[in-house]
């Protein structure tokens, strides 16, 4: 069996979430209008936004992600392009790449895991090198978005269960594999392998590291 290596996304390897994301389409409308209207709608569900992602990760993407109804599918994965270069590639903490190449020489395979769209995660692992992308898809009907996602929604928890079944499937090995995530809300995915690692963790991800004796990385 072989070995992999699991990398959350926002806050681990790039400064930047997929709030950030989704201001960069807000703010790209077809018209200037369109671009207002959206950027002053997503700013006054603010707290709305706050509180479920204090509630459930689940729970806000299930909210965040209904910003998107009716956006072209189309549009959307041309911006993802522009939108790497502009908002993603600047923000990539220094040492991403140097710790992807060391796990990659380790013989490990290179996967993110991670609650952002498909589309928007891709040309960052194109650029990085990884072999896998595990995110969450958005529901499109004739061209445009619902603004649901497809199912199994990628977020806490559910992580964990979701490299267990992609374990099974690619033959891996996930007592000797690796997990990295700056988020407690990631703790099961963490555990799901034998070797986990916070990376420019959160308060309560710091102290559970601590006290499993788990190494600690600062990416920037």
């Amino acid at each position: 069996m072989s070995s992999a290596a699991f990398y959350d996304v926002d806050g681990t390897l790039i400064d930047a979430n997929i709030v950030h994301v989704f201001a960069y389409y807000a703010l790209n409308q077809p018209t200037i209008a369109g671009s207002v209207v959206k950027t002053l709608t997503t700013l006054a569900s603010a707290p709305v936004l706050w509180a479920a992602d204090k509630l459930s990760r689940k729970a806000f993407n299930e909210i965040f992600y209904r910003y998107y109804r009716g956006q072209s599918q189309d549009r959307l994965y041309v911006l993802a392009e522009e939108m790497f270069e502009d908002v993603i590639k600047p923000v990539i903490f220094p040492g991403t790449q140097d710790l992807i190449a060391d796990s990659r020489r380790a013989g490990c395979r290179q996967v993110l895991v991670t609650g952002g769209i498909d589309f928007t995660v891709r040309p960052l692992a194109q650029f990085l090198g990884v072999d896998d992308v595990i995110a969450n898809k958005l529901e499109f009907v004739n061209g445009y978005a619902t603004g649901r996602l497809e199912k199994p929604f990628i977020a806490g928890a559910a992580k964990a269960d979701i490299l267990r079944d992609y374990a099974r499937r690619h033959d891996i090995d996930l007592t000797r594999s690796y997990a990295y995530s700056d988020s407690y809300s990631d703790l099961a995915m963490l555990a799901a392998v034998g070797r986990p690692t916070a990376v420019n963790p959160d308060f309560r991800l710091r102290a559970t590291a601590r006290s499993y004796d788990w190494p600690v990385l600062s990416l920037s």
